[in-house]
């Protein structure tokens, strides 16, 4: 059961800190998972979090660190010395040391590497940090169990049982030949069911899903999101094993590119989060804003063109604001689901099926929207009559429009490797509402002949 944190469990864990009951502190945390325990630390200041992380045994303080909010981790780490930062390193899995590492200054990494008591764990941490933080060397993990292929199986239990040490959940006995090549996958069922004498290599799976060092990140998602896989083997250039990526790892990148799709769609640069500095979110937010602002100037100068058709026919301001809207509207719906489909790799077929598609469904939604709105604007609104055909029709062709530009522009985006997310959000509506203004008043002119 989910522990929840309440703002009575808070001020406890603060009254235990100021005054300096250790103990009782300790006791209080015993039986929390260590996610929890972090949760708690978020919430408190810098002194206090550094109070509890001191309190507690390494085992669990190496496993808090990972959890904690960054900015809160950045405080900590700062407050320990090498030597202590690799006192938690060496509980922790190379990936996980490895991305703690990372957020460290250069002189400090050196530092703390130095400080590593386990040569081997050290060498592996030191081989990760080469890798791009985005790529599948990047996440993977050196803990592993493998076997030769030339082995038997007695001998490969033996083996076994000394590399499970290292390895805190096995998903997969992976196989190798000589050079450390993947060659396959081994069954633990098969492991229990043959005769210890059996040579692995009769018994061994051929066919394993793998990815390469260099494999981006949300393509081992894809992968392992479409077979199902707890954890995927990572091989080297020539084919040799190096590693391995498990689900966790995995959970994490696909959250974090769904946080960043979603800030893309919202108008935001960069990744932020709502307790980041007035100065960072500003950074973040502006670009697009600045962006909307000069949208604007346009959609305000395009209306100035037709200030004499809205003096001879002023109900045609009116409606103005609603067909931008339902221009932004239907163009930020249309890419969404594009950019969700590119996102999961669902979308099939080509582009032209899709635009038929888009114009088959923006057709149908057109015409009972352009029927509401001649309906509405002549017995709720008062509007003549011609009017409200006049709008209508500029509905219908407006909402066309956005759907095709909503469905095309992620997916060419999305050919020539640019997020796609980028089309949502501002991009897109203002575009569309300045596009609805010209079609709006371009249909008045024909039918009302101003």
């Amino acid at each position: 059961m989910e522990f929840k944190i309440s703002k009575e469990f808070i001020a406890q864990i603060e009254q235990l800190i100021s005054e300096n009951k250790e103990q009782e502190l300790q006791n209080l945390l015993l039986d929390l998972h260590f996610a929890d325990i972090a949760e708690i630390m978020d919430e408190l200041d810098s002194h206090e979090a550094s109070y509890i992380f001191n309190a507690l045994d390494s085992e669990i303080t190496a496993e808090i660190l990972l959890e904690l909010d960054e900015d809160v981790r950045e405080k900590i780490l700062k407050k320990l010395s090498p030597k202590e930062i690799a006192e938690e390193l060496d509980e922790l899995s190379t990936d996980d040391a490895a991305d703690i590492i990372a957020e460290l200054s250069q002189e400090r990494k050196q530092q703390v590497i130095s400080e590593l008591e386990d040569v081997e764990h050290a060498k592996d941490i030191v081989d990760l940090l080469r890798y791009d933080e985005d790529s599948a060397g990047g996440l993977m993990a050196k803990e592993l169990v493998k076997v030769n292929e030339n082995w038997n199986v007695l001998t490969c239990v033996k083996e076994m049982r000394a590399q499970a040490e290292n390895v805190t959940r096995v998903h997969s006995i992976y196989v190798v030949d000589d050079e450390n090549r993947l060659k396959g996958r081994l069954s633990l069922k098969d492991l229990l069911t043959t005769s210890t004498k059996t040579p692995i290599s009769d018994v061994y799976i051929p066919k394993v899903d793998y990815v390469k060092v260099d494999t981006e990140n949300v393509e081992v998602a894809r992968i392992m999101q479409k077979y199902d896989l707890e954890a995927i083997p990572v091989v080297d250039e020539l084919g040799r094993l190096v590693g391995r990526i498990t689900i966790d790892d995995i959970v994490d990148v696909i959250k974090e590119e769904a946080d960043k799709d979603y800030q893309l769609a919202a108008g935001i640069s960069q990744d932020v989060e709502a307790d980041d500095s007035i100065l960072e979110l500003t950074k973040a937010r502006l670009p697009w804003l600045v962006l909307a602002l000069f949208g604007g100037f346009i959609s305000v100068r395009v209306l100035g063109l037709y200030e004499p058709a809205m003096k001879v026919f002023p109900e045609l301001f009116f409606f103005t604001p609603l067909i931008a809207a339902m221009a932004g509207n239907v163009g930020v719906q249309s890419s969404a689901i594009i950019v969700q489909g590119l996102a999961n790799n669902a979308l099939s077929g080509s582009l032209f099926n899709r635009l038929l598609k888009e114009l088959s469904l923006s057709l149908l939604n057109g015409c009972i929207l352009a029927i509401l709105l001649i309906l509405g604007s002549h017995f709720l609104l008062n509007i003549d009559y011609m009017t409200g055909v006049t709008a209508a029709l500029a509905l219908l062709s407006v909402i066309i429009t956005a759907s095709l530009i909503g469905t095309f522009i992620p997916i060419v985006l999305d050919k020539y490797g640019v997020d796609p997310a980028l089309a949502t959000g501002p991009f897109i509506t203002t575009s569309n509402d300045i596009l609805g203004i010209i079609i709006f008043f371009s249909i008045a002119k024909v039918i009302l002949g101003f």
